[in-house]
């Protein structure tokens, strides 16, 4: 199950668990989509793979023991440990290699 991180790893903007902007890697590193697409150019700084937007966890149960009442959206927020000149490195590197390449 997804952790649904409560914020982006570079601007810490809020990304609600219905927040439809909300990008994460197969890592699960949360980014806006904003962040993903005019800073990251789809690479994720921490691993270098590419990002699919996050889905949405239901409010309700809709089958017994799921929702978010029962599966809370995680509240630990994060910040990438890289500098931006370092994540604008990493990405001039690579982002020009198809995600499913790198």
């Amino acid at each position: 199950m997804l952790e649904l991180r409560p914020n982006c790893e570079l601007c810490d903007k809020d990304l609600p668990p219905d927040a439809t902007d909300a990008r994460v890697c197969s890592y699960e590193c949360t980014f806006c989509a904003a962040c993903v697409d005019d800073v990251l150019h789809d690479v994720c700084p921490n691993c270098g793979g590419g990002f699919q937007p996050r889905p949405i966890r239901p409010g309700r149960a809709w089958r017994q023991g799921t929702g978010l009442g029962n599966d809370p959206a995680g509240g630990q927020r994060r910040q990438s440990p890289f500098t931006r000149d370092e994540i604008d490195a990493f990405v001039a590197a690579i982002h020009e290699i198809d995600p499913a390449d790198r």
